[in-house]
């Protein structure tokens, strides 16, 4: 018996001096490349670990340093300085779950992938560490995470498994080239619906903070956003932003508050902008709301030449339209203000009163152009039951034929100033007249026009304006089909023999003051040269009678001595 005592002692003596021996050889650089090696060349993965720690002080714990993990033939997953993993009596049955896995100083890929992680565990932790990847079309770039993530049971594609609970801080994060600093993040996961119950941080100077929720299909529900103080910049023209939000999947707006921002971009700037929206969705371009409502007002608003002061605007929200509560602003040193609606049915702008006060404005070099353009899909017709604008200057200074209008008021009812995408006067009756103007070097004072549109032509009433000592009267028809037929007729009396001179008729070899009758048509298609479409007759009495025709747009005459 004492034999067997001997050999049971000497056996339980050499287990326990090899169960040593492994213990020893396992932190050992040698042993860690054994094992990455071992499983490397045995499974689909690629890991390289530089040594294996463990202490006595904490039995249950396993240290992992400088961890490289990956699948084959594919960029690594993690590179960590440090892996802890905690160890559980789960293990017994499921090896590869842990009850704490703690990855620190290193880099996480959080790009999807099909392989599925071989571990699990209660806990996942993150200290330290930096983020990278693009999921679901989010570019994320991440320093100085720390997280915490429980349970964690990654799947393929799914880092973060099908349930779980977690929160997030970071010392700087950017999503999509949007940099945010000092940022806190808490929420769960179910079954691919993403609650985020709360989220914040500072973002262009600003501050952040909201709660938001993605469904399955990708798309958001933000039930509060609230950006403070926010100074943006970016490097993008104002069509190219707006169109970054057009590429967003479907979002849900509950509420959302811009508060003192300042946004700024190539050629565009939007200063202390106050922002609220509330019940809102917008997908692919488009809008819906059932009870909605858009407030905003800011102190300045560029857009290359576009330099709009201190608009307020307030905007009802339903399945029907936009109510526009309120609109007034500054422009070019004028005010203006409207209400009224937009109709969904028929892409209509149908506006109350527009009212343009002290405006002095230069018409842009390409305004012709800019008016014969389509309006874009979402505004078929513009209508105005009433405008009034008083005391406005426009100005043109095209070489061509410069203008300008001193003291411009205008009085306008029932105007129709698009119709299938078009600009033009399709309806309505408009009066202007102002106490000045010149026409391509013309000087006239008390010019008035009187017009008045139908379906089928545009008829000027009363065409009138004073010269230095004579009177200018015309009647005029233009037709609204696209060839644009029109006819003038004019009358001067005791106006410069040579007043049409700088207007288009060649110089006539009178002098002084004389009475004058033009008979006019043609034709003014747009974006066409209308000069060789115009006939007519003109005929001058002053020191001598000149009778000229002009035919495709050359004129043809001789004068006529006086009668006695």
């Amino acid at each position: 018996m004492r034999f067997i005592g001997k050999i049971l002692l000497t056996f339980a003596l050499l287990l326990v001096l090899a169960i040593v021996l492994v213990y020893v050889l396992l932190q050992t650089r040698w042993a860690a490349g054994w094992v990455s090696h071992w499983i490397s060349d045995n499974s689909e993965y690629r890991v390289s670990v530089e040594k294996i720690d463990h202490s006595w002080s904490s039995p249950g714990r396993v240290t992992l340093n400088n961890v490289v993990f990956g699948q084959k033939n594919q960029p690594e997953i993690l590179n960590a300085g440090e892996v802890s993993l905690d160890l559980s009596w789960r293990q017994i049955t499921e090896p590869r779950f842990f009850d704490r896995v703690v990855l620190a100083n290193g880099r996480l890929n959080v790009s999807p992938s099909s392989m599925t992680l071989p571990l699990q565990a209660n806990t996942l932790q993150l200290s330290k560490m930096a983020l990278t990847g693009n999921t679901e079309g989010v570019d994320i770039q991440g320093q100085q995470i720390n997280a915490g993530i429980s349970p964690w049971q990654p799947k393929a594609a799914q880092l973060l498994g099908d349930k779980a609970d977690f929160q997030l801080s970071a010392a700087s994060l950017t999503v999509n080239g949007l940099p945010t600093e000092n940022v806190l993040i808490q929420g769960n996961i179910n079954n691919n619906t993403l609650t985020l119950s709360n989220f914040g941080g500072d973002l262009a100077r600003g501050q952040l903070t909201g709660k938001a929720t993605q469904a399955a299909d990708g798309s958001w529900n933000i039930e509060n956003l609230r950006l403070s103080n926010v100074r943006l910049q970016t490097s993008k023209p104002l069509s190219a932003f707006f169109n970054d939000f057009q590429t967003l999947p479907k979002v849900t707006i509950q509420r959302l508050d811009l508060i003192d921002a300042r946004l700024q971009g190539t050629d565009w700037a939007f200063s202390d902008v106050d922002l609220s929206v509330q019940d809102l969705t917008l997908e692919k371009g488009d809008w819906q709301s059932d009870d909605g409502e858009i407030t905003l007002n800011a102190t300045d608003m560029i857009n290359g030449n576009l330099h709009i002061q201190d608009p307020i605007i307030s905007l009802d929200l339903s399945q029907q339209g936009i109510v526009i509560r309120q609109a007034t602003a500054r422009w070019e040193r004028g005010l203006l203000r409207t209400t009224g609606n937009w109709l969904r049915a028929n892409k209509r702008l149908q506006l109350d009163e527009v009212s343009v006060a002290g405006l002095e404005y230069t018409l842009p070099e390409n305004w012709k152009q800019l008016w014969n353009q389509a309006l874009p899909d979402s505004l078929s017709e513009v209508f105005i039951s009433r405008f009034i604008a008083n005391r406005n200057l426009i100005i043109d200074i095209n070489p061509q034929f410069p203008f300008q209008l001193t003291a411009l008021d205008a009085l306008g009812n029932n105007l129709l100033l698009a119709r299938n995408h078009q600009w033009g006067i399709w309806s309505g009756t408009l009066n202007l007249n102002a106490s000045e103007a010149t026409f391509n070097r013309n000087d006239v004072r008390r010019p008035s026009i009187t017009l008045n549109a139908n379906d089928s032509q545009v008829n000027i009433s009363e065409l009138s304006a004073f010269t230095k000592e004579g009177l200018l009267e015309a009647t005029a028809t233009v037709n609204q089909q696209p060839q644009r037929h029109f006819s003038v007729k004019m009358t001067g009396r005791s106006v410069p023999a040579n007043q049409l001179e700088n207007w288009g008729w060649p110089h006539i070899s009178l002098e002084g003051n004389a009475n004058m009758q033009l008979n006019l048509q043609g034709q003014m298609p747009a974006n066409i040269d209308y000069k060789p479409t115009l006939n007519g007759t003109l005929q001058v009495n002053g020191s001598q009678t000149i009778d000229q025709r002009m035919v495709n747009g050359l004129v043809t005459g001789t004068p006529t001595p006086v009668a006695p």
